[in-house]
């Protein structure tokens, strides 16, 4: 399989180490366009991928490609693709959009404006653990999107993580648990480590506990089934150090403030869709 990236940020970075790591495809199956960074070019090619100018090389030269550029720039590219190469030429090809909030009725439209027959196109919002095989990923497709083409494109996010089929109207609210989440964590992780720290611990102790002690409760939770409220209980013995704990995190409304985290993450989510 040979695998495509119009734009390489952050994600598309992501992606395609995650690619690779789970060998999936080698760096010499991969194929990029990114003009706004010549180290990331560089370091692409280094690596051994192909590094080209044009959404069109890209497209040319790729099975599955990665939208990758900002949202606002999404239309363009694919209006470049589709005033470049004909339908035949594009028909056995899926093009994977991670842009937030760019639906695929607007991806499609590009096509369609011009009363010609859209490619497959699916929506993947993806999150930054792909990066380690750990992804926690959404998937949707287009109207002329077959279900071979949809397995294509899952088959390849399912080597980095887990990736569920959803419907487009659940894309904001997929966004806000797990696209955004990992920064919630990352936040969380840090500020458990300070309270380590504040309790006497060196910080890269208390950094490493904490980060361990996340994966292994998530590890317990995908495990062993059990609901986390059940979990919890197990490990708050009467008049204990947990209870007190948890009793700490209820008076500063750390359920609360996750809970309006996922919705604004989602909210914004549908703004970005309506821009």
């Amino acid at each position: 399989m040979r695998v495509g990236f119009i734009g390489y940020g952050n994600m598309a970075d992501a992606l395609a180490s995650g690619f690779v790591g789970a060998n999936v495809v080698k760096f010499a199956d991969l194929t990029m366009c990114n003009k706004s960074n010549v180290e990331r070019r560089e370091s692409f090619r280094a690596r051994g991928g192909t590094v080209v100018e044009t959404a069109r090389d890209v497209t040319e030269k790729s099975d599955v490609i990665f939208l990758a550029v900002k949202p606002p720039y999404i239309k363009s590219v694919l209006d470049e693709v589709r005033r470049e190469i004909s339908e035949e030429a594009l028909e056995p090809k899926v093009f994977v959009s991670v842009a937030a909030g760019v639906t695929l009725e607007a991806m499609e439209g590009v096509w369609t404006t011009h009363d010609q027959k859209p490619p497959a196109i699916v929506r993947v919002m993806p999150n930054t653990p792909c990066l380690v095989g750990a992804a926690a990923s959404g998937i949707c497709k287009g109207s002329t999107c077959s279900e071979e083409s949809l397995h294509r494109a899952l088959a390849l996010m399912s080597t980095v993580g887990v990736c569920k089929v959803i419907m487009e109207s659940q894309m904001s609210a997929l966004t806000g648990v797990s696209g955004s989440g990992p920064a919630y964590v990352f936040v969380l992780i840090e500020a458990m480590a300070d309270g380590g720290v504040r309790a006497g611990l060196p910080r890269d102790v208390a950094l490493e506990l904490a980060a361990q002690t996340f994966y292994g409760a998530s590890k317990m939770v995908l495990e062993t089934g059990e609901h986390p409220g059940v979990l919890k209980d197990k490990v708050c013995s009467p008049g204990g150090t947990t209870i007190a704990a948890v009793h700490a995190l209820e008076q500063a409304g750390v359920r609360a403030a996750m809970m309006n985290a996922v919705l604004a993450a989602a909210n914004r989510g549908d703004e970005l869709a309506k821009m």
